[in-house]
């Protein structure tokens, strides 16, 4: 799409409020949903909060409440922190027993110290450290569970249309009509989830499972293929293809260029052959390739064609398998609950088996996307509508609440390391020993923020 990463600074410019502005809000809730999970359990365990700020860097505007807590939104909108008393600074690398009045600083009364944070038990600590992440988990769960109850999802049960030719699948034996029962043990309910499972595992065997005529057959060691395909951005990924086609699938007839390999009059060729399995020589078209793919027609599904019947905007197609595809209705509140924990759990369970795979190679670390790439991404979303733009947002809580648990120093997850560490000890880590971690993980999170965002950089320019 862009020849130059100029243009894309051009294209970029252009459209600053379509991509921009989504990506400041979600971050921006995202973050105050972070920080308000610290601040919430720190002021139930006692903790008095000094400052909940949204944002880092110069102060756009503020203001205190009742209990001492100031809030404010800083310059910098891409994070934000929540500083407690005791603490020297945000990140509660070091603490102090003195208190500051005017030009003269004492130290601590009992009072004050029973509000500090250093001074509670490490049990305490860890509750408010924790509590982070954990309601980045819980606002996802929130947000899914609220979309599910009031709209409803679209389930597309995880049966085979159509089988790509070549295809891993095609070479593992599946057939037209197969339904997917599970992968590697783990049940699927939908067709979305053979997508994500297979794109995550790159080329990994898979064990299959599939009922066909009424029984069940298992495929061991099924292969997917990687594919790398760049999004319209030309942000690359690399994702496990099977080579399985969705049921509901009706494709036209004028884009059919052979039938079991036979060209000429398209529409006898599939009227002789209702009620088989054949192979369909699709052109070209609309971005898509010119494949072959395996389908079972059906003479049921098919009387409009058999008749010469053109569809609703007036195309002759044929329909490949039962239009299995359900309208969206809401759902229980336990189903709500229940499905969203479900795609909390595959996003995080997903998420971390893409990171391993980028640690050992398996899979590029170009994909790992910085603050433009989020925010192409936001963007888009916004541009879908209101819905796609909450369903990202909760995705990106999961993600948010899993780096930070991360025991990397200078992150929540580091933190509760050194308490772990601590409550087993019986002592704290040494404040020296503390203070050069924490300046190994700044300077780490550092080199990652800037190789992530220059990947992006580069990426665009190529």
């Amino acid at each position: 799409m862009f020849d130059t990463i100029h243009d894309w600074v051009q294209w970029l410019g252009n459209n600053a409020a379509l991509y921009l502005l989504p990506f400041l809000l979600v971050i921006s809730v995202l973050v105050f949903v972070h920080e308000w999970g610290h601040y919430i359990i720190a002021r139930a365990c006692g903790v008095k909060v000094e400052t909940f700020s949204i944002g880092f860097g110069k102060k756009i505007c503020g203001w205190t409440d009742k209990s001492g807590t100031h809030w404010q939104v800083a310059l910098i909108p891409l994070g934000g922190y929540v500083k407690m008393f005791g603490d020297t600074d945000p990140a509660s690398a070091t603490f102090t027993e003195s208190v500051k009045e005017g030009e003269t600083t004492r130290a601590m009364n009992e009072g004050e110290r029973s509000q500090a944070f250093f001074a509670k038990p490490v049990w305490k600590r860890a509750a408010i450290v924790f509590a982070g992440p954990a309601i980045n988990f819980i606002f996802a769960i929130i947000i899914l569970t609220g979309m599910y109850t009031t709209i409803g999802r679209v389930v597309t049960p995880p049966v085979a249309g159509a089988i790509i030719v070549g295809s891993a699948a095609e070479k593992a034996g599946f057939q037209p009509l197969d339904r997917i029962l599970s992968i590697d043990g783990k049940p699927v309910h939908r067709f979305a989830d053979i997508q994500r499972t297979v794109a995550v595992s790159l080329a990994a065997p898979l064990s299959i499972d599939v009922e066909r005529d009424g029984k069940v057959v298992t495929i061991p060691d099924v292969s997917p293929r990687v594919d790398i395909v760049s999004d319209r951005f030309g942000f690359k990924h690399a994702r496990g293809l099977l080579g399985i086609i969705g049921p509901g699938l009706g494709v036209s007839v004028d884009g059919i260029e052979a039938v079991d390999g036979k060209k000429g009059d398209v529409g006898a060729l599939l009227t002789r052959r209702m009620d088989r399995q054949v192979v369909l020589s699709m052109k070209a078209q609309q971005g898509a390739p010119a494949q072959d793919i395996m389908v079972k027609l059906s003479r049921d599904l098919n009387g409009d064609f058999l008749k010469g019947a053109a569809n609703k905007d007036g195309i002759k197609a044929i329909q490949l398998a039962p239009r299995l595809e359900n309208e969206p209705a809401p759902l229980s509140l336990f189903a709500s609950f229940r499905e969203s924990l479900a795609d909390v759990w595959f996003v995080s369970t997903g998420t971390l088996q893409s990171l391993g795979q980028m640690i050992i190679g398996t899979r590029s670390v170009q994909e790992l996307g910085g603050i433009i790439r989020i925010g192409a991404v936001a963007g888009d979303a916004a541009q879908q509508g209101f819905l796609a733009l909450l369903t990202l947002a909760a995705m990106l809580s999961v993600n948010l609440g899993l780096i930070n648990l991360m025991p990397i120093p200078m992150l929540d997850g580091g933190h509760l390391l050194f308490y772990a560490i601590e409550a087993v000890k019986g002592r704290p880590i040494p404040e020296k020993v503390q203070e050069a971690a924490l300046r190994f993980g700044f300077f780490l999170l550092i080199g990652l923020m800037l190789f992530a965002n220059l990947n992006d950089v580069f990426q665009l320019a190529k």
